[in-house]
C-alpha cells in the first residue's frame, strides 16, 4: 500500500493528518534524512509508522525505553500492524521467533534498545535485514547538551554507516538549537532537514502555586479531578513514599515509584497505572518517560524541575489524546536554591555547570512569571507567539499589584535587626510574632519588629518575600544557611527613597472559593448524555483491556471514546467515522461498542427525544428480533406498514441481521431489479417511476425490499 491517506484511515482510524505530518512522510518516503521536532503528544510516531507501511522492508526504531516500546507495539498490533520489540525482557525463544519474523519479512516495524543493538554481533544481524527506514526516537539522548544524555546513544552513527542509502529520521520532543545541531552531527546526518512543529499544547492548562501547604492544595485539586489519572513528580525518593502514603490515608488511590524500588514492584506499579487500576502515581522523574498512556489528565511538580526541557517533556505526558489536561508546579525560592547547590556541588566540568545553571534560571523565570506562561515556554523553544494563551493561571487571573512598601520595610528592618543572619522561615516567624524555640533562643522576640507582620498569614509572607528576592529588593547567601542580606535597593526602600510593588497573593483555596461563587455551569441535556455515555464506554473499554491484558488506551483512547459518545454511532459506517477507529479496531471492538451505545439509547430514549440518530430503526429492529411481523410492528408502533418495511430494508443495508428475502419471491426480485436496471434507478431515488413501469402490480414495500437486496 503506497497511499498515506488510505493507511492513516485503515490502520489508525484518522481522516486527516496533523500539521507537518503529511509533509514529513512524503520527505522520508522520498529517501531523505531528517529530524522531527514535535511536542509530546504531537504525533511524532506516525511520521515513521506510516512510511513503514508504504514500502517493502522493515523499519528499525531505536528507543531507550522498554515500557514505551511495549506500549507502542501493543498499540500497533491492535491497529493490525505487524510489529515487535527486542530488549532485555525477552526470553531466548521469544527473541529467536522475532528474529525469524524479521528475516522472513513478516514484520513491518522492529523496536530495539540501543544496548541490545550493540551487543556482540547483533549489529551484524540487523545489517543482514531488509531495512527500509531508520528511526531514532528520543534522539536528544544522543547529545551531551540534551537533558537526558545516554552514552549508548553516541554509537548510533554506525547505523548510517551500515545503511548509507536508507533514510534516517531523528525524533524528539525537547531540544534547543545547540542540541539539535549536535544530534544531527552525532548521528552522521549533519545536513538533514529539520521539521519543527509548533511546541504549543493549547489543551494543557499551566498553573504555578506557592510551595507552602502542598498536601492540602493537592487534596483540593484531586477532589476537583475525580477518577482522573495523574502523576505527581518529586525530587527525592523519600518524598514520593511520604506523599503517596498521606494521599492513601486521605482515601486516594495513589502509589509511589522510584528507581530504588525492587524491579518487580516498579513494574507492577507502572502496569497498574497503565491499566487504570491506580489513579495517582507519586514519582521521581524515573517514571513516565516510557509511558505512552494517552489519558493522563493532569501532571503536578512537587518540586521545581532542573530545566525547561525536562519540565515540558514531563507536563507533555498529560493530555496526549488532545483533550483538556491540567498542570501544576509548586514553587519556592528554596527549591531554586536547592537545585542550584546540586549543580554547583556536582562533578560536572565548569562549562556544563554554567549551562545547567543558565537553564535552571530559565525555569525560575517561568515559575516567577507575571505574564503569560505559555509565551515563556514557547520562546524557550525559539517560537514566537503573538497573543496570550488564556489557558494559564496568569492569563485567567491577571496579576494585581499593590504598594507593598510598608510590609517590605517591616521585613527589611527585621533582617537588619537580626544582623542579616536570618533565613526566610525564621524571619516569617519573627514577623508573625511566634514564640517558638528558634525565635526565643536567638532573642529575636526582643527586636522592635517582632510581631510587626501579624496582619499577614505565613503563606502570604512567604510569597511576598520570594517576590522581593526575585525582584532584587533583598539578597540571599545560600552559603550562609540561606541568610537574607540587605543590598543597595534594600537600604533605599528602608529610607523611603524607593517604593516596592508586589503581586497580590491569592491561595489555591481562595481561587477555588471564588470560582464556586461564580455562576454555576449547567450542563445541557446533550452534554449530560455525552458524559454518561462516555463513562459507560470507559467501563466497557476497561473490561476489554483487562481481558486482553493490555492498557485501556490500547483499546481506544479517551479522545476516541469522547468522539464516540458525541457521535453515538450505531452502524459500521457511522463507527468508522469516529476518530481513531480503523478497520482492525472495528473488527475487534466495533460491534460491542455499538451494542453498548444501543443499550444506553434504549434506556434513555423517551417520547420526543433522540439519543442516537436512527433510533426509530433500532426500535423496529428490537421488535423484529422478538418475532413480530411487519404488520404487527406497524400496529404496535402506530406507524404505516410501508414505513416498517423501509426500516427493515435500511437495517439490512446498514449490516443488521435482518432477513428481508422472505418478503419477496425470487421471481418478484428478478422482475423488479430487471426493470430498475433498464430505468437506471439509483439508490434513494423515488419509487413511483418504477411502480408505474411495472404496471402498478407490485406493492411499494416489495420495490423497496428488492432494491435493498439488489444493493
Amino acid at each position: 500500500m503506497t497511499n498515506k491517506q488510505q493507511i492513516l484511515k485503515q490502520y489508525f482510524g484518522y481522516d486527516t493528518f496533523r500539521p507537518l505530518q503529511a509533509e514529513i512522510i512524503d520527505y522520508i518516503s522520498a529517501g531523505n534524512d531528517c529530524m522531527v521536532l514535535m511536542p509530546t503528544g504531537g504525533g511524532k510516531s506516525l511520521c515513521y509508522q506510516v512510511p513503514a507501511l508504504m514500502t517493502d522492508g522493515l523499519t528499525l526504531v531505536v528507543s531507550p525505553l522498554i515500557a514505551l516500546m511495549k506500549d507502542q507495539v501493543q498499540a500497533l498490533l491492535g491497529n493490525g500492524v505487524a510489529a515487535a520489540y527486542l530488549n532485555s525482557t525477552l526470553t531466548y525463544n521469544q527473541q529467536a521467533e522475532i528474529e525469524r519474523q524479521c528475516r522472513t519479512g513478516e514484520l513491518k516495524l522492529l523496536y530495539i534498545a540501543p544496548e541490545k543493538l550493540f551487543q556482540s554481533g547483533y549489529l551484524e544481524f540487523v545489517s543482514s535485514l531488509n531495512i527500509n527506514l531508520l528511526a531514532i526516537d528520543e534522539s536528544h539522548c544522543v547529545s551531551v547538551w540534551g537533558h537526558d544524555f545516554r552514552p549508548e546513544y553516541t554509537q548510533l552513527h554506525v547505523l548510517k554507516t551500515a545503511f548509507p542509502k536508507v533514510p534516517m529520521v531523528a525524533l524528539t520532543a525537547t531540544a534547543d538549537r545547540v542540541t539539535r545541531r549536535d544530534v544531527l552531527k552525532q548521528l552522521g546526518i549533519p545536513s538533514a532537514r529539520v521539521f519543527e512543529a509548533s511546541f504549543d499544547r493549547p489543551n494543557l492548562s499551566l498553573n504555578v502555586m506557592p510551595g507552602r501547604n502542598r498536601l492540602r492544595t493537592i487534596e483540593d485539586f484531586l477532589k476537583d479531578h475525580p477518577k482522573q489519572a495523574g502523576i505527581i513528580y518529586c525530587l527525592a525518593r523519600a518524598t514520593t513514599e511520604d506523599v503517596a502514603l498521606k494521599l492513601r490515608a486521605k482515601g486516594f488511590n495513589a502509589r509511589h515509584y522510584h528507581a530504588k524500588m525492587p524491579a518487580e514492584e516498579r513494574s507492577q506499579t507502572q502496569d497498574a497505572f497503565l491499566r487504570d487500576d491506580v489513579q495517582i502515581i507519586v514519582a521521581t522523574i524515573a517514571f513516565g518517560m516510557g509511558i505512552d498512556k494517552s489519558n493522563v489528565r493532569w501532571i503536578m511538580h512537587y518540586n521545581m524541575p532542573a530545566n525547561v526541557e525536562s519540565f515540558y517533556q514531563e507536563i507533555g505526558r498529560s493530555g496526549r489524546d488532545g483533550l483538556k489536561a491540567d498542570t501544576l508546579l509548586f514553587y519556592t525560592f528554596n527549591d531554586w536554591l536547592m537545585r542550584k547547590q546540586m549543580v554547583e556541588g556536582s562533578e560536572l566540568p565548569n562549562h556544563l555547570k554554567e549551562i545547567q545553571l543558565a537553564k535552571l534560571d530559565r525555569m525560575k523565570q517561568y515559575a516567577e512569571a507575571d505574564h503569560c506562561r505559555r509565551r515563556i515556554l514557547l520562546s524557550y523553544f525559539n517560537e514566537t507567539v503573538e497573543r496570550d494563551c488564556g489557558n494559564c493561571d496568569v492569563c485567567r487571573n491577571p496579576r494585581s499589584k499593590f504598594d507593598a512598601t510598608v510590609p517590605a520595610q517591616k521585613a527589611l528592618s527585621a533582617i537588619a535587626r537580626a544582623d542579616q543572619k536570618i533565613a526566610m522561615g525564621l524571619l516569617i516567624d519573627v514577623l508573625r510574632g511566634s514564640h517558638n524555640r528558634n525565635v526565643t533562643e536567638r532573642g529575636y522576640d526582643k527586636i522592635k519588629t517582632f510581631g510587626a507582620g501579624r496582619d499577614l498569614r505565613a503563606e502570604e509572607w512567604a510569597e511576598y518575600l520570594t517576590q522581593m528576592l526575585n525582584s532584587g529588593v533583598v539578597d540571599v547567601a545560600y552559603d550562609e544557611a540561606h541568610a537574607l542580606k540587605l543590598n543597595e535597593i534594600s537600604w533605599r526602600v528602608l529610607r523611603g527613597e524607593r517604593k516596592v510593588e508586589l503581586v497580590r497573593f491569592e491561595s489555591y483555596q481562595q481561587k477555588r472559593e471564588r470560582a464556586q461563587l461564580e455562576e454555576p455551569v449547567v450542563k445541557s441535556k446533550k452534554e449530560v448524555i455525552r458524559d454518561e455515555l462516555f463513562e459507560r464506554l470507559r467501563l466497557l473499554r476497561k473490561r476489554f483491556a483487562d481481558a486482553e491484558n493490555v492498557p485501556p488506551f490500547v483499546v481506544f483512547s479517551d479522545a476516541t471514546l469522547s468522539d464516540m459518545s458525541e457521535k453515538r454511532p450505531i452502524t459500521r459506517q457511522q463507527m468508522l467515522q469516529v476518530s481513531g477507529v480503523g478497520e482492525a479496531k472495528f473488527a475487534h471492538y466495533g460491534e460491542a461498542f455499538i451494542n453498548e451505545i444501543l443499550n444506553y439509547a434504549r434506556e434513555k430514549t423517551e417520547p420526543g427525544t433522540r439519543v442516537v440518530n436512527g433510533m426509530t430503526y433500532v426500535e423496529t429492529f428490537d421488535l423484529y428480533k422478538k418475532g413480530l411481523t411487519p404488520a404487527q410492528i406497524a400496529q404496535k408502533r402506530n406507524l404505516n406498514e410501508l414505513t416498517i418495511y423501509s426500516h427493515l430494508a435500511k437495517l439490512h443495508e446498514d449490516g443488521f441481521d435482518v432477513n428481508i428475502k422472505q418478503y419477496v419471491t425470487p421471481q418478484e426480485y428478478d422482475t423488479i431489479t430487471d426493470m430498475a436496471a433498464q430505468l437506471d434507478i439509483q439508490k434513494g431515488a423515488a419509487l413511483k417511476p418504477l411502480y408505474d413501469a411495472l404496471g402498478e402490480q407490485y406493492d411499494y414495500y416489495k420495490l423497496r425490499i428488492a432494491l435493498a437486496l439488489w444493493g
